[in-house]
């Protein structure tokens, strides 16, 4: 006889629970609390969901679908549309000849019994979890609503709106035009998903929709057709307020809407291609940022202790220049503003100057750059002076003049709080260098610099222990020996991550405190590689190293860390 392993005696143990009698008992139970039949057996039997469906599967004879398989699986939405598949929690497929419906709760008897009406023929019945079917339709959602569009609608005029527009199911819904109804789920959905930015990228066929999410482009949807693709962008400059008839040049515009039960501010830019135009819509939700930016600290960014102890101690410092540098998307302003929210103690002057202000605290001077206006960062920056300000935030230094100011500031005691565009820490200096800025009086103005980028984290629901070869360690420059011991793991996707693997992300850094041999250094103009050397035995950790240990650590993969930092 052959023996079961742990996980099928598991399964065993609770189909033999699922007793004819205690199903009915739990079907009583769960009419008189309304709650779910599944829901009922849960508590009762004290089985985990998965558990639990698949001894349901066994138990009522029907298939249990996990997220690998339903990934394989091409959905039919014209059989049932993703409006009711996402309201109802089930999916459609045909198999050859055969049709198919995914259910989550197999005691559901109204929702089989709408399926049987919707789609007038024999169909088999299997089963998934709630979560991984929420996930397939994540993934296929922009695409269906793309297809959505080439329906027949009724002819007549758009909406009328007011200060407004509204953005909701409803409303997409109830919407009598296809551009209208598809640019309006494209930015509901990027609304519910968290994304920071929305790509229209127009191609020889027509249109392709991409959404970045934790710092990385995912296509959601592709819409044939030249004129359809021409009429997005057209809607898009509408809303913008944009010359629609301007196809030549670059247009930057912004529009408001009201979705959520807020309003959301978005900021698009549209740009000529050899394919027509392409746009991108950055979400600027204030309303969300401020609810991250409430009691936000520098110790949830997820900076290594020694790294955080330090930039802390520096951001506490009464005076001097503090720098943050990284690519657009790396954190900087958030970090910025979580150092501001820590010395925010009510005794200090905090003036800010920004392009654009994105995040709002409380008692802080926070000044929008205006460049119609005559408003820089430089002449912002000369009359903050003048404001009996203690602590200054400047939201970039990008011109010479803004950096001499920046610079006189700190050496007069202000604490000077800036991003620069650098790749890391010692490209700052001659970013500063080539601003033509008086080194001696740089080194001195200068406190720290911090360079830092976002890492994707495995999610901790689906995240797994995995086996990296020896030639992929080799190639990122990682001893073998490193990871022994080491438990690594990578997520294989659920419906907490959308599929993807990843949920949320952690900030690195490699910080550079000066001390009178690195100003000694950097005021005689010594190479780099000089620097770097005097920096390390200071106690600065490059960028790759942090990534590495997260990797070791089993917080990412290796792949997330060669495409956010160098090999080198």
């Amino acid at each position: 006889m052959n023996s079961l392993t742990e996980p099928q005696l598991e399964l065993e143990a609770a189909v033999a629970l699922l007793t004819p009698a205690v199903i009915r008992a739990a079907r009583s139970r769960a009419a008189q609390g309304q709650q779910s039949v599944c829901a009922v057996l849960q508590d009762e039997l004290t089985l985990s969901p998965d558990l639990l469906l698949q001894a349901l599967g066994r138990r009522m004879q029907h298939e249990v679908l996990g997220s690998g398989s339903l990934s394989k699986l091409t959905p039919a939405f014209d059989l049932i549309g993703y409006g009711d598949a996402a309201k109802r929690g089930c999916l459609a497929f045909r198999d050859n000849s055969e049709l198919i419906v995914v259910i989550s709760d197999p005691f559901d008897n109204g929702l089989q019994a709408w399926c049987v009406e919707r789609l007038a023929a024999p169909h088999e019945i299997r089963l998934a979890a709630a979560d991984d079917i929420a996930a397939f339709l994540s993934r296929h959602e922009e695409s269906m609503r793309a297809i959505d569009t080439a329906l027949p609608t009724r002819e007549g005029a758009q909406a009328s709106s007011g200060d407004l527009e509204d953005l909701s199911i409803r409303s997409i819904g109830e919407g009598t035009s296809v551009v209208v109804k598809l640019v309006h789920s494209t930015l509901y959905d990027a609304l519910k998903s968290g994304v920071s930015d929305i790509h229209v990228e127009s191609n020889l066929n027509g249109l392709v929709i991409k959404y970045r999410l934790d710092g990385t482009l995912t296509q959601v949807g592709a819409i044939d057709g030249r004129e359809l693709a021409e009429q997005v962008l057209s809607r898009l400059k509408v809303m913008s307020e944009l010359d629609i008839a301007e196809r030549r040049v670059p247009q930057d515009g912004r529009f408001r809407v009201k979705a959520l039960g807020r309003e959301i501010d978005f900021r698009v830019s549209i740009m000529p291609s050899i394919h027509g135009e392409d746009a991108v819509v950055r979400v600027l939700d204030k309303q969300s940022l401020a609810d991250q930016v409430s009691g936000l600290r520098l110790d949830v960014l997820g900076f290594d202790e020694a790294t955080l102890t330090a930039f802390r101690r520096m951001a506490r410092d009464p005076y001097g220049l503090l720098l943050v540098t990284g690519p657009t998307g790396s954190g900087k302003t958030t970090t910025l503003y979580a150092a501001i929210s820590e010395i925010n103690h009510g005794h200090d002057k905090i003036i800010t100057i920004e392009d654009p202000v994105e995040y709002q605290l409380q008692g802080v001077l926070q000044i929008p750059v205006n460049e119609k206006k005559g408003l820089t960062f430089a002449r912002g920056l000369r009359s903050i002076l003048r404001h009996d300000p203690d602590r200054i935030m400047v939201g970039e230094i990008r011109d010479p003049e803004t950096a001499q100011i920046a610079i006189q500031a700190a050496l007069t005691g202000h604490l000077v709080l800036s991003t620069v565009h650098a790749n890391n820490v010692f490209d700052v200096i001659g970013r500063f260098t080539h601003m033509d800025v008086d080194p001696y009086s740089f080194v001195s103005a200068l406190t720290g610099v911090l360079a830092q980028r976002l890492v994707r984290v495995n999610c901790v629901h689906c995240s797994e222990p995995v086996t990296v070869g020896e030639q992929a360690l080799q190639e990122a420059l990682i001893d073998p020996v490193r990871i022994e011991g080491r438990v690594l793991k990578a997520g294989r996707g659920c419906g907490k991550c959308r599929g993807t693997g990843f949920k949320g992300r952690k900030a690195v850094g490699e910080l550079l405190m000066l001390d009178d041999a690195l100003r000694e250094l950097i005021v005689a103009r010594a190479p780099v590689r000089q620097i770097k050397e005097a920096a390390r035995r200071n106690g600065t950790r490059f960028l790759r190293d942090a990534a590495v240990e997260l990797f070791l650590d089993g917080l990412t993969t290796l792949d997330e860390v060669n495409r956010v930092t160098l090999v080198a």
